[in-house]
């Protein structure tokens, strides 16, 4: 029996089959079109390309993307991808798919892929972490993904950066409205704003021992570490996973802990902060994994 997951995100879209045990059976990724119909026959195309090549049909489907699901209506909101919003996109890829379909926002899919067999595989909760074109997080607690009553849990990048400096405050304005969010700070858009060049570069830069990259890149780890330690005050969490492009910044691992440790309100912080295990690939992993191989009571 094999699992399939959808990757709907603003660029790509991707199907994969999964097997029983969390293998890559068959991957279709294809360019997201403008229109949202062409969006939905797209992925009907790959979903359809991916049975094909394993020679079966899943009976039902996990969707990552961006964005996520009002409990009261059912939409999408809060997508940064256009077109999105105010779309009932479950409902409609389910007529388009001819089966059920579950959705969740990408942050939630990289944190229960990360948690099932990833960087944070055997912890009780885990907080998963997107940093690249914006900032999200999801939370898995005992292997099951927590979307809160609201629809927000782990939505911690548009919350302010906290102890803010002189500087940093009010804080740049955000697409949701507020100033000074999380994701104005720690996306990948973000640190090239600020910093002049992108985190790649100035991750190469650090490498060969650039000294103004690697002050940029503590700069930035600061105010990662100050978002994150206030999400251990909150959840503390078993382990922290991070994903997305600003995850490949090797440096960030060894200096993260102890500046974390500086805010947290706790006489001891031994939390590890590690890169996700399968990459770019979790988005399209975890919504695989939305659903049970075998069928609920």
């Amino acid at each position: 029996m094999i699992r399939i997951g959808v990757d709907f995100g603003g660029t790509k879209i991707e199907a994969a089959a999964l097997d029983r045990n969390g293998r890559f059976v068959a991957r279709r990724r294809a360019p997201t079109p403008p229109a949202y119909e062409d969006r939905l026959e797209v992925t009907r195309r790959l979903v359809t390309e991916v049975e094909q090549q394993v020679g079966e049909r899943a009976p039902v489907l996990g969707v990552g993307g961006p964005g996520a699901l009002s409990p009261s209506t059912g939409l999408v909101r809060n997508a940064n991808s256009a077109g999105l919003n105010g779309r009932a996109l479950p409902v409609d890829l389910a007529e388009v798919l001819e089966r059920p379909v579950r959705y969740a926002n990408d942050a939630n899919c990289l944190a229960l892929s990360e948690a099932t067999d990833g960087a944070g595989a055997g912890c009780g909760v885990v907080f998963g972490v997107i940093i690249g074109t914006g900032c999200g997080g999801g939370i898995v607690v005992g292997g099951r993904l927590l979307e809160g009553r609201n629809g927000a849990a782990g939505e911690w990048g548009h919350a302010p950066l906290p102890w803010p400096r002189p500087e940093e405050y009010p804080g740049p304005r955000c697409g949701c409205g507020g100033r000074g969010c999380l994701e104005q700070w720690l996306s990948g858009p973000a640190f090239a704003r600020h910093a002049g060049r992108s985190g790649e570069a100035a991750a190469a830069a650090a490498e060969q021992g650039d000294g103004e990259a690697i002050a940029l890149i503590d700069v930035y780890a600061d105010r990662l570490a100050r978002g994150l330690a206030m999400v251990v005050d909150v959840l503390d969490p078993d382990v922290i996973v991070l994903g997305g492009g600003m995850s490949n910044i090797a440096r960030l691992y060894e200096i993260l802990p102890q500046m974390i440790e500086r805010h947290v309100f706790s006489d001891v912080f031994e939390t590890p902060v590690v890169k996700a295990l399968h990459g770019d690939s979790s988005g399209v992993r975890g919504a695989a994994w939305l659903w049970p191989l075998e069928p609920e009571e």
